[in-house]
């Protein structure tokens, strides 16, 4: 997703109400929200140092929680963060941090980095810079995820965003403006994604070795390994 304004997320859909995003009642948006953490969850095995980019309130952190050794999660909206730090406070092995992922400044100290659920794209700006970034952070070996929607689940991804249109949480949805992959709001919002060849673009510019998997039809993984 991307807003209109570097920080959409940070004055628009902020701790509570980015909550209610996922409390989704629509069964195919869950299992697409579940799939995509036990995509990743499959392949810990309890001892990474991980690093999630744009991690909102932590809610996939939580998921992760038992499945490795320590986490760091990074978000530009300081209300997420706070509210995260409640949300997550049984949970010592996970902090959580205030940071624009554009300026990261890590090097070689993570064994993963996510950036999940259509992340990349909510972080505007430019995204071979802040895969670059990611990729930085890692230590050798280890494996950043990035994902983003199928081309194949878009009517899922429409009812979802009426869902949240609905709840207020969104503008009403400009049913002219959308369309191709593109679900534009009536108060500006606009929500992008990208394609496999968008990833075949940033794998093959990151200079390392990547892969790139759909999962459950909804969808897709960038994952370049250091």
């Amino acid at each position: 997703m991307c807003g209109k304004s570097k920080n959409y997320y940070s004055q628009k859909l902020n701790s509570q109400k980015l909550y209610q995003v996922y409390d989704t009642k629509i069964p195919r948006v869950k299992q697409y929200l579940d799939n995509e953490i036990d995509f990743v969850r499959k392949r810990l095995c309890g001892t990474e140092n991980v690093l999630e980019i744009g991690t909102g309130y932590g809610r996939i952190l939580k998921e992760l929680s038992h499945c490795a050794k320590s986490f760091l999660g990074i978000d530009i909206s300081e209300d997420s963060i706070e509210f995260g730090k409640e949300y997550l406070k049984e949970f010592p092995h996970i902090r959580l941090e205030t940071m624009d992922a554009h300026e990261l400044d890590f090097e070689d100290e993570f064994d993963v980095v996510l950036c999940l659920q259509n992340g990349l794209s909510a972080l505007k700006g430019e995204a071979l810079g802040l895969v670059k970034g990611c990729v930085k952070a890692l230590k050798k070996g280890g494996s950043a995820y990035f994902s983003t929607y199928s081309g194949k689940y878009w009517n899922w991804r429409l009812a979802w965003f009426e869902e949240q249109a609905d709840k207020g949480l969104l503008g009403k949805i400009d049913k002219k403006q959308t369309g191709e992959g593109v679900i534009v709001c009536e108060d500006g919002f606009r929500a992008i994604t990208f394609t496999e060849k968008d990833y075949v673009r940033l794998g093959e510019a990151s200079g390392y070795k990547y892969e790139i998997q759909e999962v459950d039809e909804s969808s897709l993984f960038l994952i370049i390994i250091k």
